[in-house]
């Protein structure tokens, strides 16, 4: 997970502790070049053997305005994996604030360093 959710150039991810239970915590921390950082803390409230997990989280300065609940789930299709992620703000303006804060930007980026780990794996 380092190596693929550390986000867009000159980001890296030097914490990322993961209990994968229910009730279990994740702790993700990102820094960027310049000095700046971003954490996040969540637990899992369900892992589901059919790749389904749900989180509830909430990100240290926050500006998503309370805690958000994730839901990812990963389905073969066509003899490939979709993997889908759903997040449920506390309030309806911080998904606005979720894309102007870069998170659309980081999370593509960290799609595009996923699919080059498989790729890599894949050879």
């Amino acid at each position: 997970m380092k190596r693929w959710l550390l986000g867009p150039p000159g980001w890296s991810m030097p914490v990322c502790e993961i209990d994968l239970c229910v009730g279990g915590a994740l702790r993700f921390e990102w820094a960027d070049d310049d000095g700046r950082s971003m954490g996040l803390t969540s637990v899992f409230r369900e892992i589901a053997p059919n790749g389904r997990t749900v989180t509830t989280g909430k990100f240290d300065e926050d500006w998503t305005d309370g805690e958000t609940l994730v839901t990812q789930s990963l389905n073969e299709v066509d003899g490939g994996t979709t993997l889908r992620t759903h997040i449920l703000y506390a309030s309806q303006p911080p998904p606005y604030g979720a894309k102007m804060s870069g998170m659309t930007d980081g999370m593509e980026a960290g799609y595009t360093h996923l699919d080059a780990i498989l790729a890599e794996m894949a050879a």
